[in-house]
């Protein structure tokens, strides 16, 4: 059983009502500083086998509180390319035509001049698989992301079509707990912004098999209610 802790990134200046994609020099503000902080404090019991971090400034600057001695950058847990929409006013984009299929059908959603929120579960989804298998099935990780990017690696592991993620929160500061087992993964937590330990790992039986019985903003992932 593999776990991965999804940390998404604190607030900005710009969390919420711009769309900031990737724009550069995005730092943490007051609030996201303290998040980040709040965040490390969360998980200081947690044996992380390793830290890994979108090369956003953001991110980047949330992990840092976590004193990782070898922190990893992997470009595949970057933020969406929002292309032309980035910079913009979440109000302004939602007049756009693009917009409906942002939120009905973002399997088919292109965002003009970037990328495609399918290629972003694409690679994200690559990124976990890649990790998990580099890792080992005992290791325990971190990833600091972006809302939707942690937004589509859950879909993924509930086995929901990209077309439902839209149902997913992910607050900034927020941690969502998955594991990965030989069978299926397991939801354990999602959207945590509280003090918590991890829940212990079910027994394995001795065949190695799994004990069974054991407001927001829709692009860009919100701003939450900080």
């Amino acid at each position: 059983m593999t776990t991965l802790l999804l940390l998404r990134h604190g607030l900005t200046p710009l969390t919420g009502p711009v769309l900031a994609g990737r724009t550069p020099g995005v730092h943490l503000d007051d609030r996201g500083r303290r998040q980040a902080a709040d965040a490390a404090e969360r998980l200081k019991d947690v044996r992380l086998d390793a830290v890994v971090s979108s090369p956003l400034e953001r991110c980047r600057e949330t992990v840092e509180p976590f004193n990782a001695e070898n922190l990893q950058i992997d470009d595949r847990f970057a933020e969406c390319d929002y292309g032309d929409w980035t910079g913009k006013k979440l109000g302004d984009l939602a007049k756009e035509p693009e917009w409906r299929v942002v939120q009905a059908h973002p399997s088919a959603a292109v965002f003009p001049g970037g990328e495609s929120l399918a290629a972003v579960s694409a690679r994200a989804v690559a990124a976990v698989r890649d990790w998990n298998a580099r890792l080992g099935e005992r290791a325990t990780y971190l990833v600091c992301s972006h809302g939707d990017v942690i937004k589509a690696i859950v879909a993924d592991a509930l086995g929901l079509h990209l077309d439902q993620f839209q149902r997913i929160n992910v607050d900034p500061g927020s941690v969502t707990v998955l594991e990965y087992t030989p069978i299926r993964p397991f939801l354990r937590r999602l959207n945590d912004t509280r003090n918590f330990g991890l829940p212990e790992p079910p027994p394995e039986h001795k065949d190695g098999g799994e004990n069974i019985a054991g407001s927001d903003a829709a692009v860009g992932g919100g701003a939450g209610t900080t």
